[in-house]
């Protein structure tokens, strides 16, 4: 598409045409603030908090939906753009409460990373307030309106990443919030709960309700791992506290799903700590299962299967392969099936 040259506070930047000023100033290695700006999702200019300054401009233009044009002179941090920014910070935290103290988002909120970055401690405007209730019945999802900035982050994700649009806005003017239709609750909506929203959710407005109280951002640690409920291969982040696991998040960057997960991949990771988990192998001795070593359950499971098959031929045995295993494994099940059992009796089932 060609390229464009433009200066960006001061310094040449030369990239390829098509681009937003928000994105020049990314790949040129520029800060622009943003809230409402998501790169899995398109852009709306919505909370003005990424305005800057271009020349030949009489008003500061929102940097997200802005398009280049060569020679373009762009100010990121002029006097006017900063004391624009601190304006709509003041306008935000006039209708939003100021409990970081306690928040679950505390340090992993991008609000609260604006305020202290452009010093606003509290609003000048002490207006009206929302109070809304938080009692969402659903078993997943917290969703605490009065900690909403209105960014619709979550109503394109619902929208664009998963398709549904359960979600929208409703009503005008200071009542404007997000909800289902009708203002319902959420699991007499059609949302799927694949907790995108709360992925893309800049402030503790959406929270996982299983992490409540479980730790807080700087002491967790992320583990990338693949998800285990299917052969998709969904990627993600594990935030572990003291050795178990409190939340999973996107991991944007996964190849096949790019952040993206189902009910099951955010919400369904209990199994791993929970007390019936078996931890080792059993083996049925009289009328008890008792546990037994890994080389003890294979030698019985193999001198079963060899019994059978000697006895009354590989095709009195039949193997069922895996959705959560790999594609390798499966090809290994059914190789091991064929050449070792002496069968082709394999088959698949979505269940196991």
């Amino acid at each position: 598409m060609g390229l464009v040259s433009l200066t960006i506070n001061g310094r040449p930047v030369t990239v390829e045409a098509g681009l937003t000023v928000l994105q020049a100033a990314q790949q040129a290695g520029i800060k622009i603030p943003t809230l409402c700006h998501h790169p899995a999702l398109s852009d709306i200019g919505a909370c003005r908090m990424c305005l800057v300054e271009i020349a030949d401009q009489r008003l500061l233009q929102p940097a997200c939906t802005y398009p280049i044009k060569e020679g373009m002179v762009v100010q990121t941090e002029s006097p006017r753009v900063v004391a624009s920014r601190r304006f709509v910070l003041d306008l935000l935290l006039s209708d939003h409460p100021l409990d970081c103290l306690t928040c679950e988002r505390s340090g992993a909120c991008e609000l609260q990373d604006l305020a202290y970055a452009y010093g606003v401690k509290e609003s000048s405007y002490q207006g009206e307030r929302h109070h809304y209730p938080v009692d969402d019945p659903n078993p997943f999802i917290q969703r605490d309106y009065d900690k909403c900035i209105l960014c619709r982050r979550c109503v394109r994700a619902c929208a664009e990443i998963n398709g549904v649009e359960a979600i929208g806005l409703l009503w005008r003017g200071f009542r404007t919030k997000i909800g289902t239709p009708m203002d319902g609750n959420l699991e007499d909506s059609p949302c799927e709960f694949c907790g995108m929203c709360v992925a893309t959710c800049p402030t503790g407005a959406l929270v996982p309700k299983a992490s409540l109280g479980k730790g807080r951002a700087w002491q967790r640690k992320a583990v990338t791992t693949t998800c285990s409920y299917c052969g998709v291969g969904c990627r993600f982040d594990l935030q572990v506290v003291d050795g178990r696991i409190v939340e999973v998040t996107s991991n944007w960057d996964a190849p096949a799903n790019r952040g993206a997960t189902c009910v099951k991949g955010r919400f369904g990771y209990d199994y791993v700590h929970h007390p019936d988990r078996l931890k080792t192998p059993l083996i049925r001795r009289g009328d008890k299962l008792e546990p037994a070593t890994w080389d003890e359950a294979l030698d019985r499971v193999a001198s079963r299967l060899r019994a059978v098959r000697d006895e009354h031929g590989g095709d009195a045995i039949a193997t069922l392969a895996s959705a959560k295993c790999t594609n390798e494994e499966n090809y290994i099940l059914q190789k091991f099936t064929r050449a070792v059992l002496g069968t082709h009796n394999v088959d698949h089932c979505a269940r196991l």
